[in-house]
């Protein structure tokens, strides 16, 4: 085995053009030595959201950029890179693309390996990243684009316990920020505006609570928002600075006491592996919402396991988890050659149907 691996990694799967590299010795862990993020939140908030064919555009003039400036911030070339990892899919195909296409030149001018990185994989291995935990523990990633409970058994191999069946709840942030006139994106801004609200003013609903098992739906809340939103502004003829306070409010509460339910289900299913030392990880970027973080970690000390919630930098889309993935799958074996594709959906457990329902980003996988 290879005692110690130095990854570059590329991530651009949405609106975040990323690349980082990470060095890995067996025995002692791993270590971020550079992580560089381009965001593009300039470019798509004119238009409410991300434009795919702008967010792809982008990536394809910054990834060189990026790459350029990972490996100086490591003082490195590529001559001390010992592989490329690169995210796959899923995600908005133009941008994976991008990706996928820079780590395939790289890989034919240099030789190096290369290596497909499932996106959510990447976000699922952050706390072995940044912890180091052991297999199996219990993930919740909660992003833009996914919400769903994972138990992670190793690098290439989940168990979905239940997801989205429509709306993640980044996009249902996103859309309520939108009703609301709030700045994209839709997550920090309706956090922001809700520490000034009243959570017990407007009571919207708790989805899916009535049903057994960890499936969750959060677009009849936007819906809910959206009506009350209309019924404040035909009473009073618009709404003021407390209303979408409280509304912010009232809508974060409800996602999470949805969470936090759920999460108690998945936790009780996750520990009838019994495991030896519990460890329930949140990751994705909602992952940075407080009061999110909060309540899962309130819930994980009940249950009497350990709660991971990894920095806020490596929630959101970065490259260093994708390296990361990509070390742990190169210890496993895997290389791919210059006919790997972007794909738009690749779910990380395969024997499980496919999730109901679309968002922004399409079927859930």
């Amino acid at each position: 085995m290879v005692q110690t691996l130095t990854v570059l990694g590329l991530e651009s799967s949405c609106d975040d053009t990323a690349a980082a590299v990470v060095r890995q010795t067996v025995g002692t862990g791993a270590e971020v030595l550079s992580s560089i993020v381009y965001g593009q939140t300039d470019l798509h908030s004119a238009f409410g959201g991300v434009v795919p064919e702008i967010a792809a555009r982008a990536h394809a003039e910054k990834l060189d950029t990026c790459v350029v400036q990972a490996l100086e911030a490591a003082n490195l070339t590529l001559s001390g890179i010992d592989a490329i990892a690169v995210t796959a899919g899923p995600g908005l195909i133009g941008g994976v693309m991008s990706g996928v296409m820079c780590a395939k030149g790289l890989s034919a001018a240099t030789g190096l390996p290369l290596i497909g990185v499932n996106h959510l994989a990447g976000h699922a291995l952050t706390p072995r990243l940044t912890d180091g935990i052991a297999f199996p523990y219990l993930i919740l990633l909660v992003s833009g684009g996914h919400c769903q409970y994972l138990i992670a058994h190793g690098p290439e191999e989940f168990t979905r316990l239940g997801g989205t069946i429509d709306d993640a709840p980044g996009e249902a942030f996103d859309k309520t920020a939108r009703l609301l006139g709030l700045p994209q994106p839709g997550g920090p801004s309706v956090e922001a505006e809700a520490r000034s609200g009243d959570p017990e003013r407007f009571r919207f609903p708790r989805p899916l609570l009535d049903r057994p098992g960890c499936d969750l739906s959060f677009s009849g809340l936007k819906t809910a928002l959206m009506r009350m939103r209309d019924q404040i502004v035909a009473e009073k003829g618009g709404l003021t600075r407390q209303d979408r306070a409280d509304l912010c409010a009232g809508f974060q509460q409800a996602i999470v006491d949805t969470l936090a339910e759920k999460t108690r289900r998945a936790i009780d299913q996750y520990l009838e592996l019994a495991p030896s030392d519990p460890v329930i990880a949140v990751a994705g970027g909602v992952a940075a919402n407080t009061a999110i973080r909060s309540v899962l970690e309130t819930v994980c000390c009940a249950k009497g396991a350990r709660f991971i919630a990894p920095p806020l930098n490596l929630c959101t889309d970065n490259a260093a988890m994708i390296a990361y993935a990509g070390i742990e799958l190169f210890r496993a074996g895997a290389r791919d050659g210059l006919d790997l594709t972007a794909r738009p959906r690749w779910p990380l457990d395969q024997s499980s149907p496919a999730m109901l329902g679309s968002g922004k980003k399409g079927a859930k996988a």
